[in-house]
């Protein structure tokens, strides 16, 4: 279920949205026309009355100005007074218009009139909720997937929408595909002798795939370590993005393992090599990698830089000052627990920007990218605009709740766009990830799953048998019948 569960004694709950037509707006409010919303309705019950809130949010890209919400009760139920709108009732409709202060609903906005009822009998909930005469049902406006046969679209953003060129919203809605961030220094070659090449393509888009997050590896990119290395590392991957663009797919290039000894809490190993992943990137390597990833794709906004896979400095001070670790996620330098000079996220964003780089940049959370909770107070400044928030979910993850999601992810929707780079689970069914997915459709956001490897489900969060595109049972089959029954 998409949206925020409202329960009061007996509570009842309804959500619902869709597009209206122009015909169904005033003509001083044309921007309404791609207004879709969602409708929460909660009562809390007494003998003989009861109070009724019913929120209504807006889930398209614009403000909608001048709302008239409709709906009717099948009982006795009669309206005594109401509040935040302007309430009428008629025989059984009851009909709620802004007042001079919520006449508009700002995009991913939403307002909350009240109301008090009194009743006899049975109070079943309404089900015909309408704004401006259309009906709601909770889905979001259509979204513009690549034309067959066309590349991958140049992205932009625009407030808390991640846009076409053309001004369209976009998903981006897909799959990570692994191996670079670990194949060349385990001696396995570029990909882990999968293919990346058109009928591998080929596979993806018979799942309707439109996004692919490709793992990188600091030191083969650098050619500091591991074979291939150097020119022809970075060779192989720029190969595999044009291939992608050219098939409508966007690549988020993911920065996954990187340099430095990290030997302190949950260390995941003690190489100086990018052998595994560490809690922060450094300044000696890692702003250089941005500089050169960006020149080597500026001028190509189909593609996506993901700077840093999954942050954890407040395990490296062990969560013991966490104003502390959001402030090392940001400005790097010296951080409790981390023994090497960290690069914060302001300094890779201004590594990219210097290049003349305008492609839109992902940065990350806390606590392995599942913590955004003060995501908005220590992002980094981009003098593009071209920012996204990252998120990672995975059923074993502490941020695991509708209600977490809604305070700490949605909060942070309503201000900037945010894509969930990684989206999993530990075991081979997809009941937590059909939960997160529903979450992210009801509000307009990506979402790439880990992983698109052949790898077998023992442990979970394998897609494919094959790279003939064969979906793991069920896992695989949950995402791939998602995803076909979500794209046109």
């Amino acid at each position: 279920m998409a949206g925020r569960a409202l329960v009061a004694l007996g509570a009842a709950l309804s959500m619902a949205g869709t597009v209206l037509p122009a015909s169904a707006v005033s003509a001083d409010s044309a921007v309404a026309a791609a207004f879709a919303c969602k409708v929460d309705y909660a009562t809390t019950e007494w003998s003989n009355g009861f109070n009724a809130t019913v929120t209504i949010s807006n889930l398209s890209g614009s403000a909608v100005t001048g709302w008239k919400l409709t709906y009717s009760y099948s009982g006795n139920q009669t309206l005594q007074q109401g509040w935040n709108g302007v309430w009428a009732q008629s025989g059984k409709q009851i009909t709620v218009a802004g007042t001079t202060w919520n006449a508009t609903i700002p995009a991913n906005g939403s307002v909350s009139p009240g109301g008090n009822f009194s009743y006899s009998g049975s109070n079943a909930k309404p089900t015909d909720f309408a704004v401006n005469g259309a009906a709601c049902t909770g889905t979001p406006p259509p979204t513009e997937p690549p034309p067959p046969g066309s590349s991958a679209p140049a992205l932009k953003v625009s407030g808390n929408k991640l846009l076409t060129a053309s001004g369209a919203a976009y998903r981006m809605l897909g799959v990570n595909r692994a191996s670079g961030e670990f194949a060349c220094v385990q001696g396995k070659g570029m990909w882990d002798s999968g293919p990346v090449d058109q009928a591998s393509v080929n596979a993806m888009k018979a799942w309707r795939i439109r996004a692919v997050r490709i793992p990188l590896n600091e030191d083969c990119w650098l050619g500091l370590s591991g074979s291939p290395s150097g020119s022809t590392y970075q060779q192989a991957v720029k190969d595999y993005v044009n291939l992608l663009v050219a098939n409508g797919i966007n690549p988020i290039l993911d920065l996954h393992w990187t340099h430095g000894v990290y030997t302190g809490n949950v260390s995941a190993c003690s190489d100086v090599n990018a052998t595994c992943q560490k809690p922060m990137p450094s300044m000696q390597y890692t702003p250089a990698f941005w500089t050169q990833v960006a020149n080597a794709f500026k001028g190509n906004n189909a593609v996506v830089f993901d700077l840093f896979n999954e942050p954890y400095p407040d395990a490296a001070n062990n969560w013991s000052d966490m104003a502390a670790a959001w402030r090392c996620l940001r400005d790097g330098g010296t951080c409790t627990g981390i023994t090497f000079e960290v690069a914060g996220m302001q300094d890779l964003v201004d590594a990219v920007r210097a290049t003349g780089a305008t492609n839109v940049i992902m940065t990350a959370g806390l606590t392995w990218t599942n913590d955004l909770s003060q995501w908005l107070a220590y992002r980094p400044a981009d003098p593009t605009g071209n920012l996204m928030a990252s998120w990672h979910s995975y059923n074993f993850n502490a941020c695991i709740t509708v209600s977490c999601w809604d305070s700490q992810v949605g909060a942070v929707a309503a201000q900037v766009p945010v894509h969930a780079g990684e989206i999993g689970q530990n075991t081979c069914a997809h009941d937590y990830i059909d939960q997160v997915t529903t979450w992210l459709d009801g509000r307009g956001l990506g979402y790439t799953a880990w992983t698109w490897n052949p790898w077998g489900c023992g442990q979970g969060n394998v897609l494919i048998e094959d790279y003939n595109g064969t979906p793991t049972r069920t896992f695989g089959e949950g995402f791939r019948a998602h995803l076909l029954a979500l794209t046109p």
